[in-house]
């Protein structure tokens, strides 16, 4: 997974599969919209005017709970 904020438009993109998909959006709001491949496959969820959305005006603290990881380095 991951999360990806884009400071200029205010849109946060969370991608939960990695790689390149044919997706369809479904919208399920103005600023939330659901990015749906092939099998119904959730591949990302789109927000846009984030900050007011998740955090009224800040960006939130993200907590993951129950979900076993690896962290993997990322090459610089």
């Amino acid at each position: 997974m991951k999360i990806s904020y884009d400071q200029e438009t205010d849109a946060l993109y969370i991608r939960l599969v990695e790689g390149h998909h044919e997706c369809r959006t479904l919208r399920l709001s103005e600023e939330i919209a659901l990015n749906i491949a092939a099998g119904e496959v959730l591949i990302g969820i789109e927000i846009l005017d984030a900050k007011e959305i998740l955090g009224a005006g800040q960006l939130p603290q993200v907590v993951l709970e129950n979900i076993p990881f690896e962290i993997v380095p990322i090459a610089a």
